[in-house]
């Protein structure tokens, strides 16, 4: 009885590290969130109107921030847009700067 409770106990631990909270994310939102962050990647670098390799990307749930340095409006604004048609991106952070 005693293994039980503690292997139901140790199952349970095991479970909630894995588990998402609102401020941070489950494993499963963190593989998810690296897989948009690299198809973002490379959509803007295959992209020949933008500077795939001088815009950074970071995903949170869902939501993509881009930063870096663009040479134009027309440039950051189609690496928004890019960004927003990848599939599982939630919303788009367009934190990009004119050089």
């Amino acid at each position: 009885m005693i293994r039980k409770t503690m292997l139901a106990a140790l199952l349970g631990l095991l479970l909630s590290a894995c588990a998402g909270s609102p401020t941070e994310e489950s494993t499963g939102q963190y593989v998810d969130d690296s897989a948009i962050t690299t198809k973002v990647k490379s959509t803007l670098f295959a992209d020949p109107g933008t500077s795939g390799l001088s815009i950074s990307v970071e995903t949170y749930k869902g939501t993509v921030q881009l930063s870096g340095f663009v040479h134009t409006e027309a440039e950051r604004n189609r690496a928004g847009a890019l960004a927003k048609s990848v599939p599982g991106v939630v919303s788009v952070k367009n934190d990009l700067h004119l050089r």
